[in-house]
């Protein structure tokens, strides 16, 4: 009798544990969103002046303080993060090393909790306990969900974070950059990109394209209009 084909199903997985994505996402909407609302808040208290100097100075210099301050940020977040890990993977060598023989009977344990039979999962709390790394490494997946050898790197992080800030921070002031002097292509071309960024996002989710990006362009245009908005009443009264 032939044996029945067992079907591999090779696929691969998105990066979801925050080394790049998460800061490379942040930084670009955030930028889209805070550089263009800054630009309709400068805009709205200048209007009329028919001088966009104040514009492109308050754009480029929300680019520079955006960019240092989310890398900053990010590094910050995840070195303390990623030392916090390595605290506790540390913990739990010193506790094997101690205490060999319960720390495998501990993780027989959570192996039966998870559905191995007794003696199976005894077997296999044996074998993994033969190498310190592995046990070391198993024993922080199962008891605080950390992967030692799979740590976010934080000058990746930072690295991610300041390159996309740059990048989204740049698109409302590109209008302004090649002599266009009214407000309303910045915006277009900022919520066509925050379109884009939000529907490229939903290729590692379960939204739809089209939920991802309308979601950001609706986010995106309150805040342009209630920064714009506030920057009308505040020029209006400083005049």
């Amino acid at each position: 009798m032939a044996q029945p084909s067992v079907h591999v199903d090779d696929h691969d997985h998105g990066d979801v544990t925050g080394g790049w994505l998460r800061p490379a996402v942040f930084g670009a909407m955030d930028a889209l969103v805070s550089n263009a609302a800054l630009i309709a808040g400068v805009a709205g208290g200048t209007q009329g002046s028919g001088d966009t100097t104040a514009i492109v100075l308050a754009g480029l210099a929300g680019l520079a303080a955006g960019a240092c301050s989310m890398a900053a940020g990010e590094y910050a977040s995840v070195a303390s993060q990623a030392e916090a890990a390595e605290f506790e993977v540390d913990k739990e060598r010193r506790a094997i090393t101690a205490n060999p023989r319960g720390e495998q009977a501990e993780l027989a344990a959570m192996l039966e909790q998870k559905g191995l039979e007794e003696e199976l999962a005894a077997e296999v709390a044996e074998q993994v306990h033969r190498d310190l790394d592995s046990a070391v490494a198993v024993h922080a997946m199962e008891e605080f969900g950390v992967d030692p050898d799979e740590l976010a790197s934080p000058t990746v992080a930072a690295g991610s974070s300041f390159l996309a800030f740059s990048l989204g921070a740049l698109v409302p002031l590109l209008p302004y950059l090649l002599g266009v002097g009214s407000l309303w292509p910045a915006m277009v071309v900022t919520l066509v990109a925050l379109f884009i960024c939000g529907a490229v996002v939903t290729r590692v989710t379960i939204r739809p394209w089209w939920f991802g990006g309308g979601r950001q362009v609706l986010l995106g245009a309150v805040a342009f209009a209630v920064t714009y908005l506030v920057g009308l009443a505040a020029g209006g009264t400083i005049a």
